[in-house]
């Protein structure tokens, strides 16, 4: 058996890629077909219902405005409540025909079971749930002292994405319904300081990889993977807000570099009514996942020359730092320590942000 894996190893890989060259033109082919056909049979969404979760910035956000434009009923939820009055009347004006607003926690079952019932005896049916929340961070694990942000982490990322489905689920086979969810290319793309991240959204690939044989054509599942996208965290948008979690307090501007939010909202609104089982955004990052598969050595060898620190680092991170993860039950106060510009606040609001005096150490959550 191993001489016969040992052949294999040898003739499998480049047969591959004889295969996949000559079958190129026939895929790209096939591909423009089932482009042009869902192009004339996508979904009207008037008076549909749409659930988006993490709607109270970023993605989330904007995916609300892109469903408001073509007239479906919005059920928005977050933990921000006074941000999602705004946006809700912001997708009013834009067409949405009924917006509803609840603030909830989707780490929490009880809360995803809320929402959802609640849209449910107002409507009786769910057409599309777009799972949205994210948290990211950026430290490198060895710095880190207090590790009880690590669950926070998984859960959001994780837990926050497979209960609003799960609890969804029935009513989506009712409808013939489909699900989005929010994923990014590092679930494969190895980058540093993103380690739990990475893994998280791996874990969440796979789930809904697998849910999709699951469900099989009762109910649609749309997987969105970005590269870097401006949002709040990289557009300089520090300042507090009423009702954030945490946030760091930070005056001053940071260039965004990154896809505008918007063309990745719209993107990921038109494909999930075509029915497409990915979105994309930019496309041409799948290029490094055949590195991966084929010349893992290659792209890693890339990678540490291209994105490898310079210098010491420097644990400025607040997860480096030993200050304990506060709950989200504590009200404002300031960090012994820190610059006085700077203020950690904790009320019931949705976005989770450290951000030190370093930009390169953050967590963000929408």
């Amino acid at each position: 058996m191993d001489a016969v894996n040992s052949m294999l190893n040898w003739v499998v890989p480049p047969a591959s890629m004889v295969m996949m060259a000559c079958a190129w033109p026939a895929l790209c082919f096939i591909s423009a077909c089932e482009w042009v056909y869902s192009s004339f049979n996508e979904e009207n969404m008037d008076d549909k219902v749409v659930i988006i979760t993490g709607a109270s910035s970023g993605i989330g956000e904007q995916i609300a405005y892109e469903y408001a434009k073509r007239g479906a009923n919005l059920v928005l939820v977050a933990r921000r409540e006074n941000r999602l009055r705004g946006i809700s009347e912001n997708a009013r004006l834009i067409g949405a025909k009924h917006v509803m607003i609840i603030a909830a926690d989707v780490v929490k079952e009880d809360d995803c079971r809320r929402f959802v019932n609640a849209t449910i005896n107002l409507h009786g049916h769910v057409d599309h749930l777009v799972n949205t929340v994210s948290l990211g961070h950026t430290f490198y694990l060895e710095e880190v002292t207090d590790t009880s942000v690590f669950p926070h982490l998984l859960d959001i990322n994780f837990w926050g994405n497979v209960y609003p489905t799960f609890v969804a689920l029935p009513y989506l086979y009712q409808s013939n319904g489909r699900v989005i969810v929010n994923a990014s290319v590092e679930n494969w793309l190895p980058l540093p300081r993103m380690s739990l991240y990475a893994a998280a959204k791996a874990a969440l690939i796979n789930f809904y990889e697998t849910l999709r044989f699951e469900v099989k054509d009762e109910v649609g599942i749309t997987i969105a993977t970005h590269g870097w996208i401006g949002s709040e965290i990289s557009g300089g948008k520090f300042m507090l807000e009423e009702g954030a979690e945490m946030q760091w307090k930070e005056e001053r501007e940071v260039h965004v570099v990154g896809g505008p939010v918007e063309k990745f909202a719209k993107l990921i609104v038109s494909g999930a009514c075509k029915g497409d089982p990915y979105v994309k955004f930019p496309s041409w990052y799948d290029i490094f996942l055949l590195y991966r598969v084929f010349a893992p050595k290659i792209l890693n060898w890339t990678f540490r020359l291209l994105l490898s620190p310079n210098g010491t680092k420097r644990s400025t991170s607040l997860v480096g730092t030993g200050r304990p993860y506060v709950a989200p039950t504590e009200r404002a106060f300031t960090l012994e320590g820190t610059s006085p510009r700077k203020t950690l606040t904790t009320a019931t609001g949705v976005p989770l942000t450290f951000s030190p005096l370093s930009p390169p150490h953050q967590l963000k959550y929408e």
